[in-house]
């Protein structure tokens, strides 16, 4: 089956079944039904939520569990290039087939009944998780937990809570204890929760939901602890000190992910290797990703071009203080960002650590934001800023006014994708 049948299906599923949100999990339980319940014949399910850290801390539990030899199924969301890359089965993304066969037979279950594009697509994963061997299913919350189409797993082994913070306030509320309720939905009865650290806040509500449900907490500061020393990762729990490598993946945050993998990696029984492949064997694209060849790369032959999906206040704190750590060079951002984020919030944080903003609309989004209302967002927080008619036009500014400067490309995970398509 040629590559262009899943394309085709997937935009039929575009046009029938809008990417809207529509945070209610009973059109996922009808679809399920429909195909004969394929949520509850998954191999065992280790199931994340939290605002920031999800797909990184996902990554190294992975790249842990892999690395003790065991064949894992992930589901993960958005994609930055192609759509195979939400579906991870058995340990390799997707095959055309595969994928074109569990849409088609969704799309038969579902019929002519209201669903969203992404409700229809996990239920495809599912689907393909369910008919295919493995030992184990990782699931990546899509957005909030309690009413996420992923959270319909009734019984997973374990639950991870990374970081919460303020993104997505008009799905899932105006405050931290809200979206932390959110999130928390993902805990189950008797279910142990790993918990990143998190603000007091936040973390009031989690307690408060496990509690409720019986489910053992092992939360960071309490029951285990990460931190670098000496330049190497030093990890303890009740079980031990574990003294490792530094992520591989980029940034002072990343230290907060990988001790979240390591504390879910020893909660489900595996050793000090497993724990080591999860920090030296981690890859996650569009997280700090150095872009060293590429169309986009050429354009800025002297310079450091970076790239970085970071989208929410977090996330630019997260940024600045990843810039912070790298060797000083003069660091020019280029950014397209949503309607649906907080710009000033994410932008604020890197106005210390940033000579300049070049502002793009990331192509292609509905909920683009003009250029020219990022490039005013950033001049506001002290950013001096530019505008641009595409990256390739920035990249290309940049390189007469600062040739040997550090580029970050930042702002969106839909404008990562499209960088790294442009890219090659």
């Amino acid at each position: 089956m040629s590559f262009a049948a899943s394309d085709v299906i997937l935009q039929r599923m575009v046009t029938l079944h809008p990417k809207i949100i529509d945070l209610t999990l009973g059109r996922m339980h009808r679809i399920l039904d429909a195909l004969g319940n394929p949520e509850q014949n998954l191999p065992p399910v280790v199931h994340v939520a939290g605002t920031n850290g999800k797909g990184s801390t996902l990554a190294m539990i992975r790249a842990g569990l892999e690395g003790a030899g065991a064949v894992t199924h992930c589901y993960t969301s958005p994609h930055l290039v192609r759509f195979h890359e939400r579906i991870r089965l058995a340990g390799t993304l997707i095959r055309e087939g595969d994928l074109a066969e569990v849409l088609d037979r969704c799309m038969d279950a579902n019929g002519p009944d209201p669903i969203t594009f992404f409700e229809i697509t996990t239920a495809a994963a599912l689907l393909a998780f369910a008919e295919t061997p493995a030992d184990w299913t990782l699931l990546e919350v899509g957005l909030g937990g309690r009413l996420d189409a992923t959270n319909v797993v009734s019984q997973p082994v374990l639950t991870v809570i990374t970081p919460v913070d303020m993104d997505h306030q008009s799905y899932l509320g105006d405050t931290l204890e809200l979206i932390a309720g959110e999130k928390a939905g993902i805990i189950k009865r008797g279910v142990p929760c790993v918990v990143a650290g998190q603000h007091d806040a936040a973390m009031a509500v989690i307690e408060r939901v496990a509690a409720r449900h019986g489910a053992p907490l092992l939360a960071h500061g309490q029951h285990w602890h990460v931190g670098v020393e000496h330049g190497r990762l030093i990890y303890q729990d009740e079980r031990g000190l574990v003294d490792l490598p530094l992520p591989v993946l980029r940034g002072p945050h990343q230290i907060m992910n990988a001790g979240t993998a390591l504390a879910a990696l020893r909660a489900l029984g595996q050793d000090n290797d497993a724990c080591e492949a999860a920090v030296t064997h981690a890859d996650w694209p569009a997280r700090m990703q150095r872009l060293d060849i590429g169309a986009l790369a050429e354009l800025v032959p002297k310079a450091e071009l970076w790239l970085d999906g970071g989208h929410n206040p977090a996330g630019g704190r997260a940024i600045a203080a990843t810039l912070q750590a790298m060797p000083l060079r003069e660091t020019h951002l280029i950014c397209g960002m949503l309607n649906t984020k907080d710009v000033a919030g994410f932008m604020r944080p890197m106005a210390a650590v940033a000579a300049s903003l070049s502002a793009v609309t990331i192509p292609g989004e509905a909920n683009a934001i003009p250029a020219a209302s990022i490039a005013a967002h950033a001049a506001a927080v002290g950013l001096p800023a530019h505008q641009a008619a595409s990256v390739a036009d920035a990249l290309q500014a940049l390189a007469i006014r600062a040739p040997q400067a550090r580029i970050l490309i930042c702002g969106s995970l839909y404008l990562a994708g499209h960088v790294l398509r442009e890219n090659g």
